[in-house]
């Protein structure tokens, strides 16, 4: 059971798959937690908080549709493998940022100390179950 958790190459490549996660997560969430911000809109902070899962989980999907067209899918296998392969660990990643930003500020505000300790959280939290996926099942998006 040890070395099921001691390829390097593995670890390597989940987390290079992770990051691509992470970018396309945290467009969708920081973009719409910023919209509220900026905005004069009155709305609780467990709905900005659901509709940032929401476009994080778009953006995310989007973004990594986008990356594998470019490396050679066509468009129906790219957006398959897109959410397939990643919707848990986007959610992970997604409730993790999220957990983070109310965590330390109180609700859903985006401050210049919180987003990098919120990426951390979402890049750390998903990327155990990605290393798995790739190490049991041989399954990676990129």
């Amino acid at each position: 059971m040890t070395s099921f958790w001691n390829n390097k190459s593995n670890w390597l490549k989940s987390a290079h798959n992770t990051k691509w996660c992470l970018i396309g997560c945290a467009i969708g969430d920081f973009g719409t937690i910023a919209f509220f911000q900026f905005n004069d809109f009155q709305v609780s902070t467990l709905t900005i908080m659901i509709l940032a899962t929401i476009n994080g989980l778009l953006t995310s999907i989007l973004f990594e549709t986008v990356i594998l067209l470019k490396a050679g899918f066509d468009l129906s296998k790219a957006f398959k493998t897109a959410i397939g392969m990643s919707f848990i660990s986007m959610i992970a990643m997604e409730i993790a940022m999220n957990a983070t930003d109310y965590l330390f500020t109180g609700g859903a505000i985006l401050t210049w100390w919180v987003v990098p300790i919120a990426l951390v959280a979402g890049f750390i939290t998903p990327w155990p179950y990605n290393y798995w996926r790739l190490q049991k099942h041989g399954k990676s998006c990129h």
